[in-house]
């Protein structure tokens, strides 16, 4: 295997992580936004009242979103892994 092969697959594996995470992480940036915005008009700084709601979505688009993660994972191993096992 040459170096370059390694980065191929390295780059591509860092590319599927990054997809993975695009949902979590996009839908957790707007409900921070959100909140964020919330507490800068009514003045309340409680840390549980940013906590709480983004560990709910984060569990919430984790479920919603598995498929879509499962998906990515299978498509990854097919076009990286099996065709090394198969030299």
């Amino acid at each position: 295997m040459s170096e370059a092969e390694i980065f191929e697959i390295l780059r591509a594996h860092i590319w599927g992580a990054t997809m993975m995470a695009m949902p979590i992480l996009a839908c957790t940036l707007i409900v921070g936004f959100a909140i964020g915005l919330l507490q800068a008009l009514t003045s309340i700084q409680e840390i549980t009242l940013t906590f709480i709601p983004k560990v709910l979505v984060v569990v919430i688009v984790f479920f919603l979103s598995l498929g879509y993660m499962t998906r990515i994972c299978i498509d990854l191993f097919n076009d990286s892994v099996l065709p090394l096992i198969a030299r």
